[in-house]
């Protein structure tokens, strides 16, 4: 009954889109029994009267009551049991993903099905995968643009040719001010 209690109270502090997909897709919490079952609905109260601030008017979106889950989860891909072919997930990646987000920033991710957009899930595959960005693991360099690339030559070559410019100043001077040289110097 507690436990009940506290859902309440969640569910009125909750977006509005978030109690619509708790009340299209109920998360499935385990029992005493450890039998799945699904929390239905749940009552919420709004206060919409603009004139009397104590009048709470309920409206019956949702009850809380369990009931067993067999509805697919609504991220992934399911198969019609009677034709065979595949539907896809009723949530994209991208309303997943907001979903979650939304969900975190409230405290009940862990109530939503499961999905590859999930912290636990992102977080696995960082463990996995690592941070796959090229150049980043050992012995890797980053390609980078032709400038970034070429910089290192072409700062060796103008430090050669600051370290040559007094003998090539004295020269200009001495040739009338390049009136004798067969090339231009670089």
């Amino acid at each position: 009954m507690t436990a009940q209690i506290e859902y309440v109270r969640l569910a009125q502090t909750l977006p509005p889109r978030l109690l619509r997909f708790f009340a299209r897709y109920p998360p499935t919490v385990k029992s005493a029994t450890s039998q799945q079952c699904a929390v239905t609905s749940v009552q919420t109260s709004v206060n919409t009267s603009s004139t009397n601030l104590d009048a709470d008017r309920t409206e019956p979106t949702m009850r809380l009551a369990l009931a067993p889950s067999d509805s697919p989860n609504p991220f992934k891909p399911h198969k019609h049991p009677e034709t065979g072919r595949w539907h896809d997930p009723v949530f994209s990646l991208r309303r997943q993903a907001d979903l979650v987000k939304m969900a975190k920033a409230n405290g009940v991710e862990e109530l939503l099905p499961y999905t590859i957009k999930g912290s636990d899930e992102a977080r696995k595959r960082r463990e996995d995968h690592g941070l796959r960005v090229k150049g980043t693991g050992i012995g890797q360099r980053v390609k980078g643009k032709a400038w970034e690339r070429t910089m290192k030559s072409r700062l060796g070559q103008r430090k050669q040719a600051m370290l040559g410019m007094p003998a090539m100043i004295q020269q200009w001077k001495q040739l009338g001010h390049g009136r004798g040289l067969k090339k231009w110097p670089r």
